[in-house]
């Protein structure tokens, strides 16, 4: 499983995205998220301004991501 580092108290999905480089833009995180099946947590998503905090997974394309807050 890969690891999201996140500083702050939470990163949406569409940033999300752009930082494990699915998507170049939030525009084209609407898109993919219309097109493609997203998990957060086991449940589809297709909202880019899903909040995700320290413990959420993230599948898609078959890789799986935890966010996980540095201090």
């Amino acid at each position: 499983m890969n690891v999201i580092k996140i500083t702050t108290e939470y990163i949406t999905l569409g940033q999300c995205l752009k930082l494990i480089h699915v998507v170049s833009s939030g525009g084209e995180s609407k898109h993919y998220l219309a097109s493609y099946v997203v998990l957060v947590n086991g449940e589809r998503e297709t909202r880019r301004g899903r909040k995700l905090i320290e413990g959420s997974l993230v599948t898609v394309n078959q890789m799986s991501y935890e966010v996980q807050r540095e201090t």
